[in-house]
């Protein structure tokens, strides 16, 4: 019976999670994007302005918003906050002079309330 109720469950259970992935400027955010949707590492140019990508994992659909880090955008990321889940934080941890800079971000971000991940990520 149980069995049951889980297939059933899983065929009527769909659910669809929006996320974004920020972080600053060449830290790796669509190379992580594009891990998740293609499972392969692809070559990448500066994001100017988003990329999506729709990822579907045992029948939950995840909507996930690439957003570009350049400074002139960064603020920008407030208005992809609406509706939001969850919010992957990229950190280049190889930029040392920049995580001062990662941070004051983070504390912006921690402002709104949704879920954060903060990845680090070493090219």
């Amino acid at each position: 019976m149980g069995i049951l109720f889980t297939k059933l469950w899983r065929l009527f259970n769909h659910q669809e999670h929006k996320v974004i992935i920020v972080g600053l400027d060449n830290a790796g955010k669509t190379t992580i994007l594009y891990q998740f949707s293609m499972n392969e590492v692809v070559h990448t140019s500066p994001t100017i302005g988003s990329n999506v990508e729709e990822i579907v994992v045992n029948n939950t659909h995840f909507l996930m918003w690439d957003i570009g880090g350049q400074e002139s955008l960064r603020s920008s990321w407030n208005t992809y906050y609406t509706n939001t889940e969850f919010v992957i934080v990229v950190v280049d941890s190889t930029d040392r002079e920049r995580i001062s800079v990662t941070k004051e971000e983070l504390y912006r971000m921690l402002a709104h309330e949704v879920s954060f991940c903060v990845l680090g990520h070493v090219l």
